[in-house]
Order: structure tokens, then C-alpha cells, then sequence
């Protein structure tokens, strides 16, 4: 028997004057992955082929004026949260500025508690140690990675609930397939599902069939690629919705679709101003697809202001879920005005913010629906009238107005700043806890591959005495801990080049041995932005008493010699 919920509907919703007892629906959100609103074919892109997505989007209630923040992690924070990114303490994309506080009451916990099995596959990029990763909050089953991107889309490794598995095949069909596999195990128990891929992000790769036929069409290699990524996961789309009618899960599950933040890169975008890391409407817009055919009406357009920060509330009351009283959401409840085309207005003003995790408030915006303030510079503002201008290409001539909006984001900025935007310690809470470079900091001439520190990035340019990294920790248990380097280096590394520290104790770092193994040849159509995947050795250079609490580890450099040395990481692992 599937479970039940008893949904209390009286004279509104599905207009039943008696209570109703309904089957609880199943829900399935799909999150892509920098795509952009132009990225499909519905929205008027004649260059792409998404079959699946138009015909997703005439079955559901389409929300036609929904906003995201302007990259992904802040997008997945409030997305989870139904609150806005900074109080999640979540401000940035790496360096552990990317990270929401376990405190947070999330959707996957919310649907945990009501009943649900809930799944997440693909990326997380919320945190990657327990218990800010997917387990910590409220997802049953994880497969997939938990960094801002991934390093290799073809037969790759990903984390199964922990554990290391070698795949096979193209990223984005093998979380498809994984995700059918536990709809079919679940199909008779509700669950929430949140498939969250990771194209069309960089690297950028895809299998030749579909990069070909854009190349031939005449784009260029990159958005041959991205739109090649998209047409993959829209036919990997279409595998999930011949599933779910398959089935006959269909009729009953909440579908949602929707992407994380505007493009990345120059292509068509309907016609609206800026990209993905800018707070104008084409950083922010995306689509919004929602289809429950059981309950909600077939292709209608909804387009009062909405966002990501309202998916908790709505699918709350949607799916009857009890929430803590305790709860303070940004959201609100759209479920009625889904429903309904003929609802009350929605009246309310949308917020939104890219500081890179800098303790300052701009760029930012503030949207009432019709009119937008842009902050792009501390005492720089825009004012935009979007239904006469929906492309913001001229600003408005109205200081009170202007001045009324600019104390309106202010304050808003005021209530949701975060206390410090300090990156958060390193949780030390299971037995093994890996601690990358990019989450370390970097002293003397040490510095990253890949220039800034993105996910996967690694520590080079040992190149004289006191080169180091150190990272902030916040053991939950005392104890011995043993400490392993992933490394390789070109030539052997001495003893007495390295030391491990912790307090006032120091211990030399005995010799490492050269490794380097080449990687296979990467299939990338464009030179990418990030870091190479690489090969790395795992080696004990020591174990240290760590007392509970907050404290520091470092790996200095004692010698005098420039180190053929490359460092993702180091772990901890608890000894008995």
C-alpha cells in the first residue's frame, strides 16, 4: 500500500466541499546546471533541439518570471532552505564560502520527516564534509559528487553513500540511469528525488553525435558543446518521462525543472541583459517548469515574480508536509496561485546578491515585478521599469523612487548578512575527513594550479622555506589521528623538506617517493577554465593527538630547495 495523507480541501483548491483523501505525490526536482532561460528550444532558440523539455513544458504550469541567484551554490542554499543564501551562511562557490550551516532545516529534511524517501543525484555543492554534506542533510541516498563542478565526464568516479565507484559512460545518462533505478526500488513508497545534473557546466564535454551536429550547423565549439550537453540531458529527460508514464507513476508525481542560474557564456538568451554571475534579468531568469497532471493544469503560464526561495513552502503545502513551527522562511506559499490562474495577485519584492563572499553589498538588486534597482557599485545604482524595459538598457529618471528601492536592498542586506564571512572550520566528525587545498589556506609563495581555487584545484610553487597551507578544524572527538598527503611530485622529496604541524608540535615529514602517472587525454572541445583530473598518491607522513574543539594543522616547508611537489589534500583518519 502506498502511503497516504489525508489533505483537508474545502470549497477551494480542486473545488471539493468535503475533505478528500488523496495519495501523498511523489517529487522529482530537476536542477540543471548553468543553462541558461534561452537554453531550449520552447523559449524561441531555433539552434537547439530539446524535444522532451517543450513537451514538459506544455504539460506543466509554466512560472514565466522565476528568479535564481546569479551562481549555483547560493541558488542551491535557498533553493533547500526556502531562505535566502546568506543566512545559510552559504556566500560563495569555493574556499568553504560555498558551505550551509547543518543548522539548516532543508527540503530533503523536510520531506525525510513527513514520510519520504529522498535521493539526490549528481551535484551538491552545499558542503562536503559530514554533516553539511547530502547525508547531514536529510538525503537517505547520495550518488554523485559534492564539489562546485567535476573534473571528467566520461567514466568517471563518484561517491555512492561513501563510496568510491569507477562508472561508465557519459555523466549525465549514468545519473540517469542511477536515479530510474531507485524510482523503480521506491516506486511504491512516496519520494522526493532531487536529480541535480551537472551539464551544461565546463569542462566542457560531450559524445561526438551531439556535438557534431552543431558544429555542422556552424556554432562554435563551445556553445556546439553546451548545446550538445543540453540536447544529452534532454533526452535523458525523456528516458525519466517514458519512465514515470510507464509506470503509471506519472499522474501522481510532482515534476519540477528548472536550472540554477542564467548562461554561462554569450548566446541567445530571449533578449535579456546579462549572463550567469550578474544580478541582471539574465543572470537571475531561468525556466520554471512544474507539472502534476493529477493536480495542476496543462500548459498555462503564471507570471507574477517568483523564485527559488519559494519551492519549500509551495511543495510544503502541495505535499502536506509539517514543517517546525520554528521555521522562518523568505518564501511564500505559491501553491494556490498554481494552481489557479484567477488567484490574488502576488504582491512582493525578490532580493538578490553576488559579493563573492566579500563582506560588502553589492552587486546586488532588489525586483518588485515591475521595477529594479541594480547596485553595481557601492554608491552606483540603475533603476529599470521591466515591463517597459524588460531588457534593462535604459535607466530610469525617478530619485524618489530610486531613493525608496535603495533603502528597501539596504536593509535587506542589513537582515541577512551573515556575522562573518569567514570560512567555516572543517568538521572532523566521521573516520576519515579529506581536506582539500582550496579549502586550506595558502601561505608564502605556494599558490593554486588553477590560478583561484575552484573545486579540485591543487597547492604548487613550493618554491622556498616556510611555503605552507593550513586548515581550520573543528574536531568533534579527541583523539589519535593518523594524517595522509595526496600528492605527486616529479622527483623524490627529501626528508626534512616537509613538516606537519599542530600547536607547538612539529614533525618532519619523512621522504616521498616520485609519482606521477599520466592521465588519460582529455576530451574537451574548448580549453577549460579549471584544473586537469590527475592521479595521486595517498601516504601516512604522520599521526597527532587532536583534543576536541577548533584548532589548526599545517604542512610547512622546512628546506631551502624548490619542490617538484603538487598537493590536493591532506585526510584524517581516526585510529582506534
Amino acid at each position: 500500500m502506498r502511503h497516504l495523507l489525508i489533505m483537508l480541501l474545502l470549497f477551494y483548491g480542486f473545488g471539493c466541499s468535503q475533505s478528500t483523501i488523496l495519495e501523498a505525490p511523489n517529487v522529482i526536482l530537476i536542477l540543471t546546471d548553468d543553462q541558461g532561460w534561452g537554453d531550449l528550444h520552447f523559449h524561441g532558440n531555433d539552434s537547439i533541439h530539446t524535444p522532451n523539455l517543450d513537451r514538459l513544458a506544455k504539460q506543466s504550469v509554466r512560472l514565466t518570471n522565476f528568479h535564481v541567484s546569479p551562481v549555483c551554490a547560493p541558488t542551491r542554499a535557498s533553493l533547500l532552505t526556502g531562505r535566502y543564501h546568506l543566512r545559510t551562511g552559504t556566500s560563495w562557490v569555493t574556499h568553504r564560502k560555498e558551505v550551509m550551516r547543518s543548522e539548516e532545516y532543508t527540503m530533503a529534511e523536510a520531506f525525510r520527516d513527513n514520510g519520504y524517501h529522498t535521493a539526490l543525484f549528481g551535484k551538491w555543492h552545499n558542503g562536503a564534509q559530514y554533516p553539511n554534506d547530502p547525508k547531514g542533510q536529510g538525503f537517505e541516498h547520495f550518488f554523485g559528487f559534492k564539489a562546485g563542478h567535476w573534473n571528467n565526464y566520461f567514466d568517471t568516479t563518484l561517491d555512492s553513500n561513501g563510496i568510491q565507484v569507477k562508472t561508465e559512460g557519459y555523466i549525465t545518462d549514468v545519473l540517469t540511469n542511477n536515479s530510474l533505478e531507485f524510482l523503480e526500488l521506491q516506486k511504491d513508497k512516496p519520494f522526493f528525488c532531487l536529480l541535480s545534473y551537472n551539464a551544461p557546466h565546463s569542462p566542457f564535454q560531450v559524445p561526438d553525435s551531439y556535438y557534431d551536429r552543431y558544429r555542422e550547423a556552424g556554432l562554435t565549439p563551445k556553445n556546439a558543446t553546451v548545446y550538445g550537453m543540453v540536447e544529452n540531458l534532454d533526452r535523458n529527460l525523456g528516458r525519466l518521462l517514458d519512465y514515470l508514464d510507464e509506470s503509471g507513476l506519472r499522474q501522481n508525481t510532482l515534476l519540477i525543472f528548472l536550472t540554477d542560474n542564467g548562461p554561462n557564456g554569450e548566446r541567445y538568451n530571449g533578449g535579456m541583459r546579462g549572463r550567469k554571475a550578474q544580478v541582471y534579468e539574465g543572470g537571475t531568469r531561468v525556466p520554471m517548469f512544474i507539472s502534476w497532471p493529477q493536480q495542476l493544469p496543462n500548459d498555462q503560464d503564471r507570471t507574477f515574480l517568483s523564485a527559488h526561495i519559494d519551492l519549500l513552502p509551495t511543495l510544503a503545502s502541495f505535499c502536506q508536509l509539517a514543517l517546525p513551527n520554528s521555521l522562518k522562511l523568505d518564501g511564500i506559499d505559491l501553491s494556490q496561485n498554481i494552481k489557479q490562474e484567477n488567484q490574488t495577485p502576488v504582491s512582493r519584492e525578490f532580493f538578490t546578491i553576488f559579493n563573492g563572499g566579500k563582506e560588502q553589498s553589492y552587486p546586488g538588486a532588489i525586483n518588485t515585478g515591475r521595477y529594479k534597482l541594480v547596485f553595481n557599485r557601492q554608491n552606483e545604482s540603475e533603476l529599470y521599469d521591466l515591463q517597459q524595459d524588460p531588457a534593462e538598457q535604459t535607466p530610469l529618471e525617478d530619485s524618489q523612487l530610486e531613493q525608496k528601492l535603495r533603502k528597501r536592498y539596504l536593509d535587506w542586506y542589513t537582515s541577512v548578512r551573515p556575522d562573518s564571512y569567514q570560512a567555516p572550520p572543517i568538521p572532523v566528525m566521521s573516520s576519515s575527513t579529506m581536506c582539500t587545498a582550496e579549502e586550506g589556506e595558502l601561505q608564502g609563495p605556494l599558490s593554486f594550479k588553477g590560478g583561484f581555487g575552484w573545486a579540485n584545484d591543487y597547492a604548487i610553487n613550493w618554491a622556498s622555506q616556510r611555503a605552507g597551507i593550513h586548515w581550520e578544524l573543528d574536531v568533534a572527538q579527541a583523539g589519535s589521528y593518523e594524517i595522509k598527503l595526496h600528492y605527486f611530485a616529479k622527483a623524490n622529496i627529501p626528508e626534512a623538506q616537509l613538516s606537519l604541524h599542530h600547536g607547538d608540535s612539529e614533525q618532519s615529514v619523512n621522504s616521498l617517493s616520485a609519482y606521477y602517472q599520466d592521465f588519460p587525454n582529455s576530451t574537451d572541445r574548448v580549453t577549460r577554465g579549471e584544473v586537469y583530473e590527475h592521479y595521486w598518491k595517498e601516504v601516512s607522513i604522520g599521526s597527532i593527538e587532536l583534543p576536541a574543539g577548533r584548532q589548526q594543522i599545517k604542512i610547512l616547508q622546512i628546506g631551502n630547495d624548490s619542490l617538484p611537489l603538487a598537493v590536493k589534500g591532506v585526510s584524517l583518519n581516526k585510529e582506534n
